[in-house]
């Protein structure tokens, strides 16, 4: 083996159960623990990617085919390697208002307001936060609360 292809991290991408991408992650890292022969340096599980679970590793695919097998839940290794290029935009957080524009509708999860349905009246972006109106209140009453304590119920588009 050449020293170059030894130092060199490899990305492959383990296919898993549906809804068991974390389970699957963790338990890479503890058959990891339980043998450190194996050479995994990372182990990511990104939300946007179903099914999948991504171990950054200076092993060959053989070893890491060997490793997942301790591993309930993990199917295969998915063929060839991937990049950090090609996966660097899972590293990177998702703005929690991308997806909410001005005239959604709402459904405020969390806070004195929980369950109340609320129309989109401004987005910030840059803190992460947007500011309703009510639907079910009187006097229009403009309400700033965190991108994350809302669900999306209509999109508003017409």
């Amino acid at each position: 083996m050449h020293m170059t292809e030894e130092t060199e991290t490899r990305i492959f991408a383990v296919k898993t159960t549906a809804k068991q991408e974390r389970a699957v992650a963790d338990g890479i890292y503890h058959a990891v623990t339980m043998d450190p022969s194996f050479k995994v340096t990372a182990v990511i599980s990104p939300d946007e990617l179903k099914g999948y679970v991504l171990v950054e590793t200076l092993e060959p695919v053989a070893r890491i085919e060997e490793l997942i097998e301790s591993v309930p839940s993990a199917r295969t290794v998915v063929p060839g390697e991937t990049s950090l290029a090609e996966m660097g935009h899972y590293l990177v957080p998702k703005p929690v208002v991308s997806g909410i524009d001005e005239g959604t509708i709402v459904e405020l999860i969390a806070g004195p307001f929980k369950g109340e349905k609320a129309v989109v009246k401004r987005v910030d972006s840059s803190k992460e936060e947007i500011t309703v109106e009510l639907y079910e209140s009187m006097v229009p009453i403009p309400i700033t609360v965190r991108g994350d304590n809302v669900r999306v119920i209509d999109r508003g588009e017409s």
